[in-house]
């Protein structure tokens, strides 16, 4: 194995999965929202769906979209859409934390999971591991190796945005201040579509 690449590695993972993203953004609103324990099967589905979309890119995922550009436009905008989608409901969610009603639901693990096949930063940080990193071992072990420490990573960076986001609740405290909080987070998933529209 490759010390001095796995450093790098290291380095890469912790920048692109701490930096602000859709996940992230998620990920903290529904701390704020919903509370730590709720927001915990997000953050699985978050981590370990990540993680299986690297290994399989890693396998061979990468080659077919080389064949078939248009499947991956049309992942591409498919995960616009629906990032438009999870902005909207955010934006209009009632703002239940702050009146102790604990109505509405934070994503499922599923939910969270499939969301990455549709999440732009997500294939980006996933192709860039993969081409740029694949030299750390031997492969399989280079996708064993590079899913299980961006797993590592990840939960780290998901569970520090949850806790962000609940640590929120003790500011945020009137409904109004969450409508602001959730439209702010809205905007910030729409913000997060720059990269798709630039790259259209």
């Amino acid at each position: 194995m490759s010390y001095e690449l796995l450093l790098g590695f290291v380095g890469f993972a912790v920048a692109a999965l701490y930096t602000p993203g859709p996940n992230n953004v998620m990920l903290m609103a529904s701390g704020l929202n919903f509370g730590f324990r709720r927001t915990l099967p997000h953050v699985a589905g978050v981590t370990i769906g990540f993680s299986v979309l690297v290994a399989i890119v890693g396998i061979g995922l990468g080659a077919v979209f080389e064949a078939l550009p248009l499947l991956q436009t049309v992942l591409k905008y498919a995960g616009a859409a629906y990032l438009v989608y999870l902005a909207l409901a955010l934006a209009l969610a009632q703002p239940s934390a702050a009146t102790g009603d604990k109505g509405g639901r934070p994503l499922t693990f599923f939910g969270a999971a499939l969301f990455q096949w549709i999440n732009v930063k997500g294939w980006v940080i996933a192709i860039g591991t993969v081409t740029a990193y694949a030299a750390i071992a031997p492969y399989p072990w280079n996708m064993v190796a590079l899913s299980a420490l961006l797993l590592a990573i990840g939960l780290t960076s998901s569970m520090t945005w949850v806790v962000f986001g609940t640590a929120l609740q003790a500011v945020v405290r009137s409904p109004r201040a969450l409508r602001i909080f959730n439209l702010a987070m809205a905007a910030l998933l729409l913000a997060s579509l720059w990269p798709v529209l630039a790259g259209a």
